[in-house]
């Protein structure tokens, strides 16, 4: 398995793989800010945006292979004023059903935390679906729960499920730059 960091070029050319890991993520139920059934070209005009951010300089992306098929991904969404420059946002970690129970979410993670503590970024931050599998994640790895809210966020079903806000400090703060690759 190979988890490369995707310039906008990159994630324009596995455009289809990454909007097959996008439904796919969503049909198996994760609460990732989509309803199902997610149309195919719905969540590749999704991607498309996603690679604008990226050549933007607003949002870093990792993508996991095997071989030529995607088989996750996970993201930092860079701050832009200038008071939050240490810190970013860990969003749409996500790994294709049948790659699960492997360790690549976590190796996912991983990789994301040490580029942001690598670029001098010293707090992350993410929400996640209350009582989802991706909460026994973040809390195995070290990740502070903050707190909850309810009724957050409707669940790939439409049903309003609550949120819960998570935390890791990488260490002393410093001036943070771009996100290393």
């Amino acid at each position: 398995m190979i988890v490369d960091r995707a310039d906008a070029y990159r994630v324009t050319e596995l455009l289809d793989g990454l909007a097959g890991l996008l439904t796919d993520t969503v049909a198996g139920g994760a609460s990732i800010g989509f309803l199902a059934p997610l149309d195919h070209a719905e969540a590749a005009d999704w991607w498309r945006e996603r690679a604008a951010a990226v050549a933007a300089g607003r949002l870093a992306v990792w993508v996991a292979r095997g071989g030529e098929r995607v088989t996750g991904t996970v993201s930092l969404a860079l701050p832009d004023k200038p008071n939050s420059r240490h810190r970013a946002e860990l969003v749409k970690l996500m790994v294709s059903r049948e790659a699960r129970g492997r360790g690549l979410g976590r190796r996912l993670l991983t990789t994301a935390e040490e580029a942001a503590a690598a670029a001098g970024l010293t707090l992350l931050h993410l929400d996640t679906e209350t009582g989802s599998p991706a909460e026994r994640l973040y809390r195995s790895a070290g990740w502070t729960r903050a707190g909850t809210i309810p009724d957050y966020a409707a669940d790939p079903r439409g049903e309003l499920r609550p949120t819960t806000l998570y935390f890791k400090q990488l260490g002393v703060p410093a001036a943070a730059g771009a996100v290393a690759g």
